[in-house]
C-alpha cells in the first residue's frame, strides 16, 4: 500500500466520503454513454451529486459546509471520474472555485457567506467564466476584455465567455472583468437570472461532450456593487493548487480505460488460446506497463496535493511542480488510454465500446492549461534563475 492510501484507510470520514464517490461513479457510468452520445448535459447526475450534498463539500465548515481540502478533493475528483470523466470534471469547477476562496480568503468575506449559504441551502451550481476567444487561456496572461463599469452603486457588465462549462445549468458565473478599463482584473458574481445574461450552445467538441462548454454572453448586465468579490493584479500570478483537479479527473478517466482493458483481458479467449489472452506475455507486458504510468501519475499527483495541504506557507513557491505534475499525469493517462486499447483490439474502436470514449475524452486533458510546451518553457526558467 502506498503512503497515499495509507491515509485513506485511517481516516473513517475520508473512506466514507469516497464510498459515497463510488457509488456516484457507478450510476455515472451507467448513463456515460447516452449522455455522449447525444452531446447533452447529465441533469440526472447534477441531481445526484446534489442529494448526495456534494455541491457544497468544499464550502468552509463554518458556513455549513463539508470544508474538504485539496488532498481530499483530488481523491474525490478520481473516484467520480472513474464513472463519467465530463461530470466530474464539471463539478470540479464548481468544487475548485470555492476550495481556493475557502483556502485563501480573498473574496469580500459578506459575499463569500452569502454565496456559500446559497450552495448549501439552495444547492446553487456555479462555475469561473474566464477564458475569451480574444484572449485565450487566462493561464497565457491577458486583461479581460470582458468590462465592468461602475455606475452609481451598479456595476454595468459586458462582454462574452468561451469554454464555460455546465453553462447551461449554472445559477451563478464567477466572471473575470477588467475593472472600469484600469487592467485591472476582477472577479464579479453573476447571476445567470438576470437580464442580459445568455448561453449560445456552441459547445461542438468530440472530448468532453457532457460538460456543455458553450459561451456565455454579458450584454448590459446590472449587478449590485458587492458582486465585486476581489481585485488582483494579473502580473502577480498565484499558484492554484485546486487546477489539481485537471489531472486527477483524467487519471480517473484512464483508470477506468485500465479496469476495462483488465476486465477484456481476462474474459476473452479465442479459439486460438488455450486460455484468456491476459496469460499472453505481450498482453501482461502492457498490463504492467499501465500499471506502472498510474503508480507514477498517482504518487506525484497526491504527493504534491499532500505537500500543499500540510505546508500553506511553501504554496506560493511550488508552481512549477504544480505544472509538472499536470503534464506528468495526463501524459500518463493518454498512454494508459493507448494502452489498454491495444490490448482490446479493434473492437476498442466500436462506437458502442467505453475506450473510444475514454480515448476522445482523456485527449482533452492535454489541451487543459497550462499545455505542455508553456509547462515546460516555465520549468526551464524556474531552473535557469
Amino acid at each position: 500500500m502506498t503512503v497515499v492510501y495509507e491515509q485513506i484507510a485511517t481516516d473513517t470520514n475520508l473512506k466514507h466520503l469516497l464510498d459515497q464517490a463510488d457509488l456516484l461513479a457507478n450510476r455515472f457510468k451507467e448513463r456515460a454513454a447516452e449522455v455522449d452520445a447525444e452531446g447533452s448535459f447529465p441533469y440526472e447526475n447534477f441531481a445526484d451529486l446534489k442529494e448526495a450534498g456534494f455541491l457544497a463539500l468544499t464550502v468552509p465548515k463554518e458556513y455549513g459546509g463539508s470544508g474538504i481540502n485539496l488532498f481530499e478533493f483530488l481523491f474525490v475528483q478520481e473516484r467520480l471520474a472513474r464513472g463519467d470523466g465530463p461530470t466530474a470534471l464539471s463539478i470540479g469547477w464548481h468544487l475548485g472555485v470555492i476550495l481556493e476562496a475557502a483556502e485563501k480568503r480573498h473574496w469580500n468575506e459578506e459575499s463569500f457567506a452569502k454565496l456559500c449559504k446559497l450552495i448549501v441551502e439552495e444547492k446553487a451550481l456555479i462555475n469561473l467564466a474566464q477564458t475569451e476567444r480574444a484572449t485565450g487561456s487566462p493561464s497565457r496572461g491577458g486583461v479581460p476584455t470582458t468590462t465592468a463599469i461602475k455606475e452609481g452603486n451598479k456595476w454595468r457588465i459586458n462582454g462574452g465567455k468561451s469554454f464555460t462549462s455546465m453553462a447551461v445549468a449554472l445559477d451563478y458565473s464567477v466572471v473575470t472583468v477588467n475593472v472600469n478599463e484600469t487592467g485591472k482584473r476582477g472577479f464579479i458574481l453573476v447571476d445567470h437570472q438576470l437580464d442580459g445574461v445568455q448561453v449560445e450552445e456552441t459547445w461542438d467538441s468530440v472530448s468532453m461532450r457532457g460538460t456543455k462548454s458553450d459561451d456565455l454572453t454579458l450584454d448590459n448586465v446590472l449587478v449590485d456593487e458587492e458582486a465585486l468579490l476581489v481585485e488582483e493584479d494579473i502580473k502577480k500570478p498565484t499558484p492554484k493548487g485546486w487546477y489539481l483537479q485537471i489531472p486527477a479527473v483524467y487519471l480517473g478517466i484512464s483508470t477506468s480505460a485500465r479496469d476495462y482493458a483488465i476486465t477484456f483481458a481476462s474474459e476473452y479467449s479465442p479459439n486460438t488460446l488455450p486460455g484468456p489472452i491476459k496469460d499472453v506475455p505481450e498482453v501482461r507486458r502492457k498490463i504492467g506497463e499501465m500499471e506502472l504510468s498510474l503508480f507514477n501519475a498517482r504518487e506525484v499527483l497526491f504527493s504534491v496535493a499532500r505537500k500543499w495541504v500540510e505546508q500553506p506557507d511553501q504554496q506560493h513557491q511550488i508552481g512549477a511542480e504544480l505544472a509538472a505534475v499536470k503534464h506528468i499525469v495526463t501524459n500518463n493517462a493518454n498512454d494508459v488510454v493507448d494502452l489498454a486499447m491495444r490490448i482490446v483490439g479493434a473492437r476498442s474502436l466500436s462506437a458502442s465500446n467505453p475506450l473510444q470514449r475514454h480515448f476522445r475524452d482523456v485527449r482533452a486533458g492535454l489541451h487543459n492549461p497550462p499545455t505542455d510546451d508553456a509547462i515546460v518553457y516555465n520549468l526551464a526558467n524556474a531552473v535557469l534563475k
